[in-house]
């Protein structure tokens, strides 16, 4: 009898806990006894949504009919939205809630049959589990780990692959917190670094102690693109591990693994959240990584608690949606700014002159939501900041709101001069994260911020 299109039993078996995970008071599904988090899971979960395989195997439940048995062998998987709305949802079988339940509890039961620690540290807890999940299925990955911020994943992934005496390669452009990580942390620790701009400036610096090759695509803030398939070939060819920042594109628009990488890495404060109300990280990709990295996480403790998971999985929801307005807008944006007489240059992918547009039509299915540019007169910055009404100046990005800094105080601050001058960051770079709102809006913003009029005014105040 499949299971799965068994009737599940409203009231509880007496005094039963589930079969598969031995942690939850049960409920009679067909001839097993299961709670509603085994059940829930094998009944949202399908090979296209991740996360099946392993679960199948724990409960002996098949997946629901109605997710992939109506799907012929040639059909397509679920597309992007709905990974974004579905992918990894806990649904809670007895009371059929839409959304994820917050689970609180720090303490889950032990002894249990299966012999399983439950804790939030432990990044086991079901909360935790819905956000890797469903990142998973978006970046095509395998398995996934959910952190309390992008520099806790970005930290612990390489910190469980690097050792003293190890030697590593890192892209010239790359965040900011990153640098300083690689240069006050990575290199106190022993670990070699070497750095440079796409895969054939690696390839002159692999060594035999080379471990892996770190990148970011687009660049962080330069919007620099790399050639995802070269480096990850170049890493096949050495035994090179390949890890990836992929926050900037957003699996939407880019999935490197799909290219050979072996891990991608995000920062999930940023588009994946998209509300400026969560700090968190994910790392992705095959299962034996992601347990590598697991087990050295559970030391360092940065995990996300389960409210902040809930608040992450909602803004996950909307990802697909938002990107698309981000592109639209950032597109629109950039192209206007680049014909304002007061704009020097504009870095956007999207933008037949930039130096790596062909790159990046190639690997993305969409250009992004974030740009930077230099005005002809640097000293200008600050009174164009100033007088921005719309667009907010403030640190982070991936928002709803557009957001506006200059990398060189904010982003890339704690790099020194010389740092930033190898990654072609300038003293008036200006990196703008781009929002949702109505581009007519925000082209009227830097119409009247870009004027040559002197204009006095308190910079938080209404636009009239």
């Amino acid at each position: 009898m499949n299971s799965a299109s068994s009737p599940i039993s409203s009231v509880p078996a007496a005094g039963a806990i589930c079969e598969a995970c031995g942690r939850f008071e049960a409920v009679r599904m067909g001839d097993r006894l299961l709670c509603p988090e085994c059940i829930s899971v094998a009944g949202s979960c399908c090979p296209e949504f991740g996360a099946w395989d392993a679960w199948s195997s724990k409960t002996g439940v098949a997946p629901r009919s109605d997710t992939t048995e109506s799907r012929s062998p040639g059909q397509n998987p679920p597309g992007a939205s709905t990974l974004c709305i579905h992918a990894g949802t806990h649904h809670e079988a007895r009371i059929g809630g839409a959304c994820s339940p917050i689970f609180t509890s720090t303490a889950y039961a032990f002894p249990n049959p299966a012999n399983e620690n439950i804790y939030p540290r432990y990044f086991n807890t079901p909360n935790q589990q819905v956000i890797a999940r469903k990142v998973a299925a978006l970046e095509k990955g395998e398995a996934a780990v959910v952190f309390g911020s992008g520099m806790a994943a970005i930290s612990t992934l390489l910190l469980a692959h690097l050792k003293p005496g190890d030697h590593a390669i890192f892209q010239n452009d790359l965040y900011g917190g990153t640098v300083q990580f690689i240069n006050r942390e990575l290199t106190r620790l022993g670990v070699e670094v070497s750095w440079g701009a796409d895969a054939a400036e690696f390839a002159t610096v692999v060594r035999p102690e080379t471990r892996l090759i770190y990148v970011e695509s687009p660049s962080n803030p330069l919007l620099r693109c790399v050639d995802l398939a070269a480096v990850a070939a170049l890493g096949r060819h050495h035994a090179v591990l390949t890890f990836v920042d992929n926050t900037f594109a957003t699996p939407i628009n880019q999935n490197p693994l799909g290219y050979g990488f072996d891990a991608v890495v995000h920062s999930a404060t940023k588009y994946l959240n998209g509300h400026s109300d969560v700090n968190a990280g994910v790392v992705v990709g095959a299962a034996e990584l992601i347990r590598r990295v697991m087990a050295g996480a559970v030391n360092f403790g940065g995990m996300l608690d389960a409210h902040a998971c809930s608040q992450l999985e909602r803004g996950l929801k909307t990802l697909a949606i938002r990107v698309q307005r981000h592109n639209e807008n950032a597109l629109a944006l950039a192209r206007f700014l680049q014909t304002h007489p007061a704009v020097a240059r504009v870095n956007y992918p999207g933008l037949p002159d930039h130096s790596t547009h062909a790159l990046a039509a190639r690997q993305m299915r969409g250009f992004g939501g974030m740009l930077s540019f230099e005005l002809r007169d640097p000293a200008q910055v600050d009174r164009m900041m100033s007088r921005l009404r719309v667009i907010m100046p403030a640190l982070s990005l991936g928002g709803v709101e557009s957001l506006i800094c200059v990398p060189s105080r904010t982003s890339h601050r704690t790099m020194s001069p010389a740092e930033r001058q190898r990654a072609g960051i300038s003293d008036g770079l200006v990196r703008l994260s781009v929002g949702i709102e109505e581009i007519e809006d925000l082209w009227k913003d830097f119409e009247q911020a870009l004027a040559t009029e002197s204009i006095t005014r308190n910079p938080h105040s209404a636009a009239p």
